[in-house]
């Protein structure tokens, strides 16, 4: 059997509802409060009729108060609250002219004037009528306030994702026209079953990111396990020059990261460290879980990238050495920039070059676990096809190519 979802409404979910609601209710509730009042002085039932017609009286002029209201809130705040002054001090005259004749009917004239009657019985509509129009502005002033910030939310959302996806989709031009070039060479070449494969697997890796949404999360072994793709593919290219190494604790297979966060450190790597050397260049990625962080550092064997460095501290980059790719600091800006996105402060973000050489990315993020069975299964299928998977003490994962 089916069970219905019921799912709580917010009470101004129906601004039509809620005004006859609080109008029921609150007139309802003063025509009470006087019959109580009545019956406690010992005065007559035949005044609760009196107090019925008063109540009526004052229930129908709110409702004429609520249609002129809502044209005079749209207008500029003098227009509004002057107007607003006038009608209200015709309002509670009516109010209590209308209260003096049905007085005046029911007791027969008695020794009062109208005019008597009338300056008496102001104080009752001035304090209804004028609590009623106090309510009427601070309800709809909250909801118009409250509809602003939800809108406001809205659009940060929407920029925020249009943003992720601007900085996501900035990932994959280089590579892909990288790899087109290196398939279009060994087409050339007339070498098709390799051309074969490197199309095959870019297509595998194509359709494995684009399948998740900009700016969504996945566990690092989901991550691993994409960047295994397109190593694959990078592996085409460079043969023995591309080497890896990972260490992964098996705690940190569960964690939560933003998609692609890893493919481009590892792109700029083989950029800048395995490209321009004729003996390529070791990767090497780590992931550890201290305490409530997850360590991310990803680590090459190349000469340095001092001109990306100077570019991501603000300065223009020098000229760089012959044969070397010339940096655009693309990469890695936008890195920093998802993690300011996903995280705000709540993250480190540092970079490091060795006088030796080599290169060296750290990133921190709070770590959130993921509810994900056995991770480690999607690390071992990632890996399938001649790497290594070596449990160490404490528990991780080494993972690398042979040299």
């Amino acid at each position: 059997m089916a069970v219905l979802q019921i799912q709580a409404a917010p009470f101004f979910a129906s601004k039509n509802r809620a005004f006859w609601n609080l109008q029921l209710a609150g007139w309802g509730a003063a025509f009470l409060l006087r019959a109580v009042s009545s019956l406690a002085n010992k005065q007559e039932f035949a005044v609760l009729a009196l107090i019925l017609v008063t109540t009526i009286t004052g229930f129908s002029i709110s409702l004429i108060l609520s249609v002129i209201y809502r044209q005079l809130i749209r207008q500029q705040p003098l227009v509004t609250w002057g107007l607003t002054a006038v009608v209200l001090i015709v309002a509670v005259v009516l109010h209590a002219s209308i209260d003096a004749w049905v007085q005046g009917v029911y007791t027969g004239g008695g020794r009062d004037s109208f005019a008597q009657r009338l300056i008496g019985l102001l104080y009752l509509p001035m304090t209804l009528l004028g609590g009623w129009s106090a309510l009427y502005y601070a309800i709809n002033f909250f909801l118009t306030v409250e509809q602003q910030a939800d809108r406001l939310e809205r659009l940060e959302a929407q920029a925020t994702a249009a943003q992720l996806a601007m900085l996501r989709y900035q990932l994959n031009p280089h590579f892909l026209f990288n790899t087109l070039n290196s398939i279009s060479t060994l087409v050339l070449l007339k070498q098709t079953e390799p051309a074969n494969a490197m199309l095959t697997r870019l297509s595998g890796f194509l359709r494995h990111t684009l399948i998740a949404e900009p700016g969504s999360q996945v566990t690092l072994a989901q991550e691993v396990e994409t960047l295994q793709l397109y190593l694959d593919i990078e592996r085409m290219r460079f043969e023995e020059r591309l080497r890896t190494h990972f260490e992964i604790e098996d705690a940190a297979l569960a964690a939560q990261l933003p998609a692609m966060l890893l493919q481009p450190l590892v792109e700029n790597a083989i950029k800048y460290a395995v490209s321009p050397q004729e003996e390529g260049a070791q990767i090497s990625l780590t992931a550890r879980v201290i305490g409530d962080r997850l360590r991310l550092t990803v680590e090459d064997t190349g000469p340095g990238i001092e001109d990306m460095l100077r570019f991501m501290a603000g300065d223009t980059p020098g000229t760089p050495a012959p044969g070397r790719p010339v940096s655009t600091g693309v990469g890695l800006a936008n890195i920093r920039n998802r993690l300011a996105q996903a995280y705000g402060d709540n993250h480190l973000f540092e970079t490091r070059s060795e006088a030796g050489g080599g290169f060296t990315v750290l990133i921190e993020i709070p770590f959130t676990r993921a509810d994900v069975p056995e991770p480690a299964r999607a690390v071992s299928a990632a890996v399938a096809g001649g790497d290594n998977i070596i449990p160490l003490n404490p528990p991780q994962r080494t993972i690398g190519t042979p040299a």
